[in-house]
């Protein structure tokens, strides 16, 4: 079929559906010969008349818009905003290792839990890891229907139409390829882009950009498809989320399988077996690294095998069978020219050396983390010398920074050759230098050592620490309340007027109410505000008004509790007023709770201790009182079908385990739902028990627990 030159007010339905996916190839033919090939069949001005054809048709048919339209290819309207999407399978990150140890350990711990001598029989792939921004794209019978990012690892933002204008990315694929298929990769720009861009930005007067990651990612989030599709974002396949049918059994397999969909796919990825070999790859890419055109920061090193990689699962936030092999740390010479204190949540003083700016890795810097007052003075955590014969830092002091990756920039070393004579000593403060309470560095109670922190005694009646909590309970993986960032939550704390305060979290949800109620001051009448923002705003507070159970204990900010011990705890306890009960009946210490608690795995005295004392804390119990009153925690998930027999139940592993290692029964009896436990109690429901079990079999039949053997163990469970 050629293009048609019938006006397009006088084209039939069925004709101009027809016309319209002749358009869409022919487009798509060209662009890949322009910009695959850099061989054009076509003139401009022919292309262009393909275009606007395409375009007149659209608009006198909307209804016929198709998914791989060159109207969306190229952008399509201005979106108002980016609606959340679930990720079928969430999407993890990874472990790091540093050193050529890091990744012996990481091969050895995959051999021992498998249970298998490391004889070199375990395959492993390598591929460079990619700078920029994770996607997750869904096909349905062979046509794209979304792309989402990463975002949390559970919920990502909906970039569909931005990602259709990456022309390396299919619509649609190839017939035959299982009915729901998610190809997940990274979206990144090559760094002779970047610079392209910057210096058209520079030409027109406008500020440049600092580094390519940061680039793609502010270009994928634009809500005109157009300008993400005028920054020529590139992608690299590597990964998969849900598949109704898996083409290949190995990870290898896999990115080959995407290749011939017409992906694109690194061409450094390699298949290796031994330790050195791993390493030796790792430090060629390293050597091309310079002359590639993107950003790289390391190789991801993943078990070949897919069956090996159901065997070894996943932890709370990575899977075992993966892990990034970072490059080296970027460093720079800079002088310090002068050193502040921030208060944390948790009353912590970090210093913060404040830098002449200094180019490290594309980014420039200026602040960098003293860590804490040993630090400074060039003492490690346990007491070692820390730094060339130890050495201070002073202010006017030269120093050595590092950054690698994201991590904060620190100060490394320094330099003394050109410590200047009037180099002042640091003296770090005694009290906060917030509120003026108490600045001490607690004892721990086991070792006699004092805290390599210094915390301010203040509490909540010091704002530094108000703040930051406040700051914690809306961030991303907390409460995530979009349009309450870091400069609103200090303009609603520090505000005198009673409309508009937040001082603590329920504050934040009663904060509609109170404007509504106030004949005087309006939110939108403020400068940084405005009708559209704070009807936003509201709205993104509404919809946190149920959330889930480990993201409730995350944002309430208690010590030593992150997120991988909020899901342990929104797990083992299922709802919040279990798990606050509980934590009320542990207060003394003693008794089944207390036990019952410091019996999950991966929860230590230390970290039961700091949660058991959040409670006895009144002031905090009135706090989330009033947060209960406006916002709901949902019961936590169940890992698995309600169907399996161990679903809910506590399970107990000892002995010498001959059948799997101790680390795949774990995994195993974790990913059918069950909960296992580090000691017996009355909560225990089965015991595991292998040769030379001792004196938790013994507690076992105590307590009248029932006692399996690995072979009846694995027929239970089985079913």
């Amino acid at each position: 079929m050629a293009a048609d030159k019938t006006p397009v007010d006088t084209l039939t339905e069925e004709q101009a559906a027809a016309e319209l996916a002749f358009l869409a190839a022919e487009i798509a033919r060209n662009d890949e010969a322009y910009h695959g090939h850099d061989a054009p069949n076509i003139s401009d001005a022919d292309y262009d008349a393909l275009k606007r054809r395409n375009d007149a048709i659209e608009k006198q048919f909307p209804q016929l818009v198709r998914a791989d339209s060159p109207s969306v290819k190229v952008g399509a309207a201005p979106l108002a905003t980016f609606a959340p999407i679930t990720h079928a399978r969430p999407m993890l990150s990874l472990d790091n290792a540093f050193s050529d140890e890091d990744v012996a350990d990481f091969v050895g711990s995959v051999y021992r839990f498998l249970g298998q001598l490391p004889d070199n029989s375990i395959a492993f792939t390598a591929e460079p890891k990619i700078d920029g921004l994770s996607m997750s794209i869904r096909y349905e019978q062979g046509r794209l229907v979304n792309a989402a990012t990463r975002g949390d690892g559970t919920t990502g933002e909906n970039v569909t139409e931005n990602i259709r204008t990456i022309k390396e990315i299919p619509n649609q694929l190839p017939a035959g390829v299982p009915d729901v298929v998610e190809v997940r990769g990274e979206v990144y720009m090559t760094k002779s882009e970047f610079l392209a861009l910057n210096a058209r930005m520079e030409a027109e007067g406008k500020q440049t950009y600092v580094n390519p990651r940061n680039t793609a990612a502010g270009s994928l989030r634009q809500l005109d498809a157009k300008v993400t599709a005028s920054r020529n974002l590139r992608f690299f396949a590597y990964a998969w989320g849900e598949m109704s049918d898996m083409p290949a059994d190995t990870q290898l397999g896999m990115v080959q399988t995407f290749e011939k969909w017409g992906f694109p796919v690194n061409p450094l990825m390699r298949r290796l077996f031994a330790v050195e070999d791993i390493i030796g790859h790792y430090r060629q890419i390293g050597l091309e690294r310079p002359d590639l055109d993107y950003e790289i920061d390391g190789v991801v090193y993943k078990v070949d095998r897919l069956d090996l990689q159901a065997r070894l699962g996943f932890r709370s936030r990575s899977p075992r069978w993966a892990t990034a092999h970072k490059f080296p740390a970027e460093q720079a010479f800079t002088h310090v020219e002068k050193i502040d204190i921030q208060v944390g949540r948790t009353g912590a003083l970090t210093p913060v050396a404040r830098l002449t700016p200094v180019t490290v890795g594309g980014v420039v810097v200026t602040n960098a983390t003293l860590h804490n007052a040993d630090y400074i003075e060039g003492i490690g955590n346990s007491g070692e010398r820390i730094r060339e014969e130890g050495h201070d830092i002073r202010i006017g002091d030269t120093v050595i920074v590092q950054r690698a990756g994201d991590v904060i920039p620190q100060v490394l070393d320094v330099v003394m050759e050109k410590r200047p004579a009037d180099a002042v000593r640091y003296e770090f403060p005694k009290v906060c230098p917030v509120c003026g309470s108490h600045a001490v560095r607690e004892k721990n109670e086991k070792t006699g050592k004092l805290d390599s922190v210094t915390r301010c005694t203040g509490g909540f009646t010091c704002s530094a620490q108000a703040t930051e909590h406040l700051k914690h309970f809306v961030s991303r993986n907390a409460f995530d309340i979009e349009g309450l960032g870091s400069k609103q939550v200090d303009f609603f704390f520090e505000t005198e007027d009673p409309a508009l305060q937040v001082r603590t979290a329920p504050d934040i949800f009663t904060l509609k109410k109170r404007q509504e109620a106030s004949p005087l001051t309006k939110l939108e009448n403020i400068e940084g505000f405005g009708k559209v923002s704070v009807k936003k705003l509201f709205e993104a507070i509404d919809e946190r008004r149920s959330i889930a159970l480990n993201r409730f204990i995350y944002a309430l900010g208690i010590r030593h509790v992150g997120e991988t011990t909020a899901k342990l705890l929104a797990r083992h306890y299922g709802t919040y007023p279990a798990f606050e009960q509980a934590m009320k009946e542990a207060a003394s210490l003693t008794g089944d709770a207390w036990a019952d608690l410091n019996n999950i795995e991966g929860i230590g005295e230390i970290v039961a201790r700091a949660i058991v004392e959040f409670f006895k804390e009144p002031r905090n119990v009135e706090v989330i009182d009033k947060l209960l009153a406006e916002v709901t925690p949902q019961a936590a998930e169940q890992v698995a079908a309600s169907n399996s027999p161990v679903a809910g139940k506590t399970v107990v592993f000892t002995g010498s385990l001959e059948k799997f290692t101790r680390d795949e029964a774990k995994a195993r009896a974790e990913s059918l739902g069950a909960k296992v436990a580090g000691s017996v109690s009355k909560k225990t429901d089965y015991v595991v028990a292998g040769p030379g079990a001792g004196s938790k079999l013994d507690k076992a039949r105590e307590l009248g627990v029932e006692v399996m053997d690995e072979d009846e163990w694995l027929a239970f469970i089985a079913g």
